[in-house]
């Protein structure tokens, strides 16, 4: 079915409260870390074929989830850097790769599957999430040619006033070809406002070398919300609460 690497290494700055120094996946909604959601809507994949990416106090990560194979992320230079320390931990691997991130605990089972699916089913270098949702979240938007092929991803610390307005978002999980994607990355730049190197530039950087893109419109508002905030935190606890 493929393999699937989980960004991890974040410290949640914004989650940093109370005297909480847990990494952000590590924060518990409705009594278990977000990864553990993740993780389980992932289980259609074997243990071994799921690589964690941690980084800021990976000891609390491994200490649950310790028997998954990890590669460690030190510094952390951005998501584009994230996935490219993985390269060992994935091996020679030639397949399907799912990205994600180990703080969207709700996207279900079934939207991970309908994205592999999508991407096999159509041939594609790559396939990314996109979304609209009702909440102002701060996802990168998706940028469409005028015959509305994909162009680009664009985040929104880097978009023009115009930009902004699109409500396309990029959800930030995308299958990759995995020989594909690590040559990618060795081609990536940090020339951004941050700095870093932005997993958001690789799905242009492919089409560029006339691979093809696609997007998967597979899930619904409320998997779309990754937790940065203590107010993200209790309306992810709400949906599942919800969803028991």
């Amino acid at each position: 079915m493929g393999k699937a690497i989980v960004l991890a290494a974040g410290k949640g700055t914004r989650l940093q409260t109370e005297g909480i120094t847990l990494p952000k996946v590590m924060r518990e909604a409705n009594g278990k870390p977000l990864l553990h959601y993740v993780l389980s809507n992932l289980s259609f994949l074997e243990k071994k074929d799921t690589v964690l990416v941690v980084g800021y106090h990976r000891e609390d990560v491994l200490r649950v989830f310790g028997d998954y194979p990890h590669a460690v992320q030190e510094p952390q230079l951005g998501t584009g850097h994230a996935v490219a320390v993985a390269k060992d931990a994935i091996g020679d691997y030639d397949g399907p790769v799912l990205v994600c991130y180990g703080d969207m605990p709700l996207l279900k089972r079934s939207t991970y599957e309908n994205l592999l699916s999508a991407h096999e089913r159509e041939g594609n270098v790559c396939t990314l999430l996109t979304g609209t949702c009702p909440w102002d979240l701060p996802y990168g938007r998706i940028l469409r040619g005028e015959d509305g092929a994909f162009l680009s991803v664009v985040e929104e610390r880097d978009c023009t006033a115009e930009q902004r307005k699109i409500r396309e978002l990029n959800v930030g999980v995308y299958v990759f070809d995995c020989k594909k994607l690590f040559a990618a990355l060795g081609k990536l730049n940090n020339n951004n406002a941050q700095q870093e190197y932005y997993l958001t530039d690789v799905p242009a950087i492919l089409r560029q070398e006339g691979g093809r893109i696609g997007a998967c419109c597979a899930c619904r508002d409320a998997e779309l919300i990754g937790v940065n905030t203590v107010e993200q935190l209790r309306m992810v606890e709400e949906e599942l609460r919800r969803g028991q």
